[in-house]
């Protein structure tokens, strides 16, 4: 069996990570394509290194443009390398361009395609990531889904059974395994002056938030009567062109925010692990919180990780100064005594021997 792992994203590396190392810790026979969709290979290169996996085979600069430029010349650079490779399957993971481009590309060279974290669903086809998922789950052979819930949602768009394989997520078995290296290898709270369960911590990267000036401007209203309500620190880890476009709208931040350069991957999940509460719009942080025994408080209309609403880690509160204070006061009150739905952190070895027992068959 020869398997080709295509990533793009930061996200992408950290779900991949554990099957990387379950192949390499079985000498598999397996490669990777990074096609550089967000980060400088500097910059990845050092994430690849302090999550000590091996660097990829193939690294390719596609520039970050329209989703429909990016999406093309990343299956234009894919294309050579499959046909000269010759992978018996494509393992991407999640819902990017990445994703997207390595499927089609590899269904096109008649290549079986393995699709990590299938089955999500938000039902807003105006965020590409929900065209991005819904399209690689329909020409996937291999569908992956991290819970019964997802299972359910593949069902329902009439995909067959023979092809989904429940797994839990690979999530689950990056942040056993990272928290431990984390714990040998930075103290964010002390660099950054922080109490353990005494700040918050916020992310925000859609552009349905950040871009639009009504949806920013009610988030760091409902921020600010939060931190100010429970005189709290809200700690943001925020991005140069987030930065940019505050300035542009003439907003200021909060008192109690405390803005900071983007951290490494290791310090971010020391920082998460060790708050009192999770205010984001990521879906990842929606799981990795959930996981971790975090109150999270998701600034969206939808969600496509619905498992942790079952479970009440999470609420969905929109953009609304009142509904977001609403959420994070009943979110602070919850026992953080949910389980957690996403699997037991076997998920890798799940996926690797499931791929390895059909192809023998096929």
């Amino acid at each position: 069996m020869k398997l080709c792992i295509i990533l793009g994203t930061r996200p992408e590396i950290i779900k991949m990570s554990p099957i990387i190392k379950y192949c390499e810790s079985k000498k598999l026979d397996y490669f990777i394509i990074h096609t550089g969709q967000h980060y400088s290979f500097n910059m990845d290169k050092i994430f690849f290194d302090e999550l000590k996996l091996p660097q990829p085979k193939y690294n390719m600069e596609v520039k970050e443009t329209t989703h429909g430029k990016q999406t093309g010349s990343m299956m234009i650079k894919i294309e050579p390398i499959l046909m000269k490779e010759k992978p018996d399957m494509v393992l991407v993971e999640g819902d990017t361009n990445s994703v997207l481009a390595g499927a089609l590309t590899a269904n096109k060279l008649n290549i079986k395609v393995g699709h990590v974290e299938a089955g999500l669903r938000s039902y807003d086809l105006t965020m590409p990531e929900e065209l991005n998922r819904k399209l690689t789950d329909h020409i996937s052979d291999y569908l992956f889904a991290p819970t019964e819930c997802a299972k359910k949602n593949l069902l329902k768009e009439g995909i067959s059974e023979k092809k989904i394989f429940v797994t839990g997520n690979t999530i689950v078995d990056a942040l056993y395994q990272n928290i431990k290296i984390a714990e040998k290898k930075v103290n964010v709270l002390e660099r950054l002056k922080l109490k353990q369960r005494n700040y918050i911590v916020l992310t925000l990267h859609r552009q349905e938030n950040v871009d639009k000036y009504n949806r920013i401007k009610n988030i760091l209203d409902g921020i600010k009567k939060v931190s100010e309500h429970y005189n709290t620190p809200v700690i943001w880890p925020i991005h140069p062109r987030t930065v940019k476009v505050l300035k542009e709208f003439n907003l200021t931040m909060p008192k109690l925010v405390k803005t900071i350069n983007p951290i490494d991957y290791l310090e971010f999940l020391q920082l998460e692990e060790k708050a009192s509460l999770i205010m984001t719009d990521s879906g990842g942080l929606q799981e990795e919180s959930c996981i971790l025994k975090i109150p999270c408080v998701t600034l969206r209309d939808n969600t496509e990780r619905p498992e942790t609403l079952e479970v009440g880690s999470n609420t969905i509160v929109g953009v609304k100064p009142s509904s977001i204070f609403n959420g994070v006061k009943n979110m602070f009150r919850k026992k953080t005594d949910w389980k957690n739905p996403f699997g037991d952190g076997k998920s890798a070895e799940k996926i690797v021997k499931i791929i390895q027992s059909n192809l023998k068959e096929n």
